[in-house]
């Protein structure tokens, strides 16, 4: 339910400095998330949809992005785990020009949602084609994080409730 996974077996754990390092690492300019100290937020890490840089914030905007999305880490290095809370608001976008505000909707836990948008066209053969222009899933975040975890020989522990 909480999405937990152990590395496996036979990988030697890395040091909370490795996997600091490694999840920083998955920063780059060409992924919709960034990942950062999270201090401020009761946390190790925390990575996050680019809500509120201008170039994300058109494309979600156009592609009607309905869904926010946060991972909250606590890297712990006494049983070699990264406790993780997931976090997901409803995006809503108010006045003109349009504006993203968060609504009063909130839930906590690994979020299965899947946001795609098509556009229907006739192709060079004249017959009706779909093409996929936007697609947002919560795994887009959590599974480069997870993944990266895992292979420095940590447990991936999902959080619900209780402290992170």
């Amino acid at each position: 339910m909480t999405g937990s996974k152990r590395p496996d077996d036979g990988v030697a754990p890395r040091s909370v400095e490795e996997v600091r390092a490694a999840l920083l690492s998955l920063n780059r300019s060409d992924v919709p998330y960034v990942i950062r100290d999270g201090s401020a937020d009761e946390g190790d890490l925390v990575a996050e949809w680019r809500l509120g840089e201008p170039a994300w914030q058109t494309l979600f905007i156009e592609s009607q992005l309905t869904r926010a999305i946060r991972i909250r880490m606590r890297l712990n290095a006494d049983d070699n785990e990264a406790r993780a809370l997931e976090e997901q608001w409803e995006v809503i976008r108010i006045g003109d020009p349009p504006r993203l505000a968060i609504s009063s909707e909130y839930s906590r836990g690994p979020d299965r949602t899947i946001s795609r948008n098509w556009t229907i066209e006739r192709g060079e053969s004249g017959r009706l084609e779909a093409t996929e222009t936007f697609r947002f899933t919560g795994a887009e975040l959590r599974n480069p994080l997870r993944d990266a975890i895992l292979e420095l020989g940590w447990t991936w522990r999902g959080v619900l409730f209780g402290k992170l």
